[in-house]
């Protein structure tokens, strides 16, 4: 307004399709570089960390450093991953129309919906996976440890891949 003297004007276009945008750039960048992340934190512990740690440390101190080092990324998992993921995924699905129902249509419906199932298993691993050790059961752990990972790649690939609706 302050430029209205000296004869600046704007123009305002009002129109009945109005769409709030709920996502920008900017969530599907913390979108997938919170996937990546995450991704990246399961293999560098999964294959680097704790292989070097049983190596180097006793058989009590390399299973008190990984139950520490896991319990902390699960924490962390749950207290800043899965909630980036979840409200961003959110914020980007709604952002674009994706409705329960259009999960079934084929294309991007189909293809998120496949993402979601992944992204399920893979947190339901990740989860079990301390549940398991937890409960002194290691060859389920093992298991569940190795699931977690080798999943979370098919999450990140498929979520990129997503066709634009």
């Amino acid at each position: 307004m302050r430029h209205a003297a000296s004869g600046v004007r704007g123009m305002v276009e009002v129109s009945e399709e109005w769409t709030p945008s709920a996502c920008g750039p900017w969530c599907a960048s913390f979108h997938v570089t919170g996937a990546v992340v995450w991704v990246g934190g399961q293999l560098v512990l999964s294959l680097v960390v704790l292989p070097v740690a049983r190596r180097m440390l006793s058989a009590d101190a390399g299973d008190t450093f990984a139950a520490g080092a896991g319990r902390r990324f699960g924490l962390l998992t749950g207290a800043v991953f899965l909630p980036l993921q979840l409200g961003t995924g959110w914020a980007m699905a709604w952002h674009n129309g994706v409705t329960r129902a259009s999960l079934t249509d084929p294309g991007y419906g189909r293809a998120l919906a496949t993402t979601l199932g992944l992204f399920a298993l893979v947190m339901l691993a990740a989860a079990g996976h301390g549940v398991a050790y937890a409960k002194g059961r290691p060859a389920l752990a093992r298991a569940r440890a190795v699931g977690s990972p080798a999943g979370s790649p098919g999450v990140v690939l498929l979520a990129t891949a997503l066709p634009a609706p």
